[in-house]
């Protein structure tokens, strides 16, 4: 099997997790009907809570999170993948956890992954954020082998470290993935180029499910989810920050073709950098 269907949805989760839930399943269902069989969420799907203290007050550890209960039961009714692009949950120690859970057809939980990057800028405007003051940061990035193809796990603010694209492409990833809750201001600069460019650099399908609109908790994410493909075209894209889903088609030979074209991942090789002083102050 190479050629599948795969959906973005796309959300503005507010702070009632079960209204987000209702709303996801819903999109979810639509999609499925459409024909997809591998279903993606955006980040923060579940919850989007600018306070620390409210978002503990309101999450739960991963086996009693409300969105992915209903995620892997809708997976099960439906016979497909749903790729829940991350929620926060309690992690160990009183911690919360940014984390990505891949469900089987059956209802089972195939993989998960905590995202690695946290979101730490001061942007223009006046906008800043703290993820690592939140959440806890993962260390392990998996790639799943997959009936159709190897799914590579990421979210998010990960796709601005290609190191995390490249390894997962050296084990055999087709399909790069980053559900994301990008703001409205580098959204607007970046996401698309940032998409393409992970895609054209390791040959593969880049599956990006969005947040868009201004959230109840303030914030203004930038939508437009997208599915990139190994040349780095864009195959489909939810032009718009309003909630909504998309099906497309992708043909995993697709990614071999552009591998044998644009051999880069093979012609890659280790190498040292160094720094070189080209002045240098004379002793006294």
């Amino acid at each position: 099997m190479t050629v599948i269907a795969a959906a973005c949805i796309q959300l503005r989760s507010g702070k009632d997790i079960s209204e987000n839930t209702a709303r996801a399943e819903d999109l979810i269902r639509a999609a499925a009907g459409d024909g997809a069989t591998y279903i993606q969420t955006p980040e923060m799907s579940n919850v989007l809570v600018r306070s620390r203290e409210e978002l503990i007050a309101r999450i739960d550890v991963l086996d009693r999170d409300v969105f992915v209960t209903m995620a892997r039961q809708v997976a099960a009714d439906l016979g497909v993948f749903v790729h829940v692009g991350s929620v926060a949950v309690l992690a160990e120690g009183g911690q919360v956890a940014n984390r990505a859970v891949l469900i089987a057809p059956n209802g089972a939980i195939v993989e998960t992954y905590d995202k690695v990057h946290m979101f730490d800028v001061d942007l223009p405007g006046g906008e800043s954020w703290r993820e690592s003051s939140t959440y806890r940061a993962g260390e392990q990035v998996p790639v799943v082998d997959l009936p159709f193809g190897k799914l590579g796990m990421a979210i998010c603010y990960d796709i601005r470290f290609p190191g995390i694209f490249r390894a997962q492409s050296r084990l055999g990833a087709d399909i790069l993935t980053a559900p994301a809750a990008f703001t409205r201001q580098t959204g607007q600069a970046h996401w698309h180029v940032l998409q393409r460019a992970r895609a054209i650099e390791n040959g593969a399908y880049v599956i990006s499910a969005a947040q868009g609109g201004r959230h109840e908790d303030g914030r203004e994410t930038f939508g437009h989810s997208l599915i990139v493909d190994p040349w780095g075209d864009v195959v489909a894209e939810l032009d718009t920050d309003a909630p909504g889903h998309l099906v497309a088609e992708i043909d995993l030979a697709r990614v071999s073709k552009a591998r044998a074209r644009i051999p880069a991942i093979a012609n890659e090789r280790d190498f040292d950098c160094r720094m070189t002083r080209a002045f240098r102050e004379e002793p006294a």
